[in-house]
């Protein structure tokens, strides 16, 4: 089979299941309804708050849309794991290094697109109700953190992804990531102090804040996020390659 015709392939399996195809439509359904909520109710009172950062603010359904981001990256792959699909799967597409890139490139880049739709959707839709406190895409950094935000998204999902295909389990890994990132993170960051800001959620949202936090710049710790999503997807590539379907 062709490139053309295995990413087709791929991109049907994705739109065909329902788990995944939810699972990404619900990253930007969860972001939009949840920053619409909050900013219709307590935004501009935050806003009016000592410190407040106006940028990393804007995002903070964030923090609810990377968990449906995780279970779109873990339930694209793990549904191949299911009653011998992935034999099929590789039946057709022998070459199994065509077949993971394919899909990890499907994955990553509906991913990316829906991302950034949500970032830039939630981030004007929440500014709608600040009145004097709200900032635009012109703003410093305003246009960073929506940019940056997509990217984020699409690498946790394929921070997800990649440890589905090494674990065979989407089950396993959402069991691992959500409680990681709920609360691991935190409780780590409590302990460790510095050694927290490298953890794959901590690094990546340095480029949501105006100023960005610790030894990381934004872009430097979207690339901290970007390696540990590729250690996922090479330990994922590693698995694929060398286990029996």
């Amino acid at each position: 089979m062709s490139t053309t015709a295995v990413l087709h392939s791929e991109w049907i399996k994705i739109k065909s299941v329902r788990a995944s195809a939810g699972s990404l439509v619900a990253v930007f359904v969860v972001t939009l309804a949840i920053t619409v909520l909050a900013y219709a109710t307590v935004g501009q009172a935050e806003a009016d708050n000592d410190g407040y950062d106006p940028v990393f603010g804007a995002f903070y359904a964030l923090n609810f849309g990377q968990l449906a981001a995780i279970s779109f990256g873990a339930t694209a792959l793990s549904s191949e794991y299911l009653n011998g699909a992935l034999r099929i799967s590789l039946s057709a597409v022998p070459r199994r290094g065509l077949f993971y890139a394919a899909k990890m490139a499907v994955v990553g880049g509906l991913a990316l697109a829906v991302g950034l739709a949500t970032s830039f959707t939630s981030f004007l839709a929440g500014q709608a109700f600040m009145g004097e406190y709200a900032i635009g895409l012109g703003d410093a950094g305003a246009l960073r953190a929506c940019v940056g935000s997509g990217i984020y998204l699409a690498l946790m999902a394929l921070l997800a992804a990649g440890l589905t295909a090494l674990l065979r389990s989407g089950v396993a890994v959402l069991s691992l990531l959500i409680p990681f990132i709920l609360i691991v993170s935190f409780v780590v960051g409590d302990i460790a102090g510095g050694v927290a800001q490298y953890l794959p959620d901590r690094a990546g949202q340095q480029v949501l804040h105006l100023h960005p936090e610790g030894d990381l710049g934004a872009w430097s710790g979207l690339a901290v996020t970007t390696l540990w999503a590729a250690a996922a997807l090479l330990a994922g590539w590693w698995a694929v390659r060398r286990r029996d379907a």
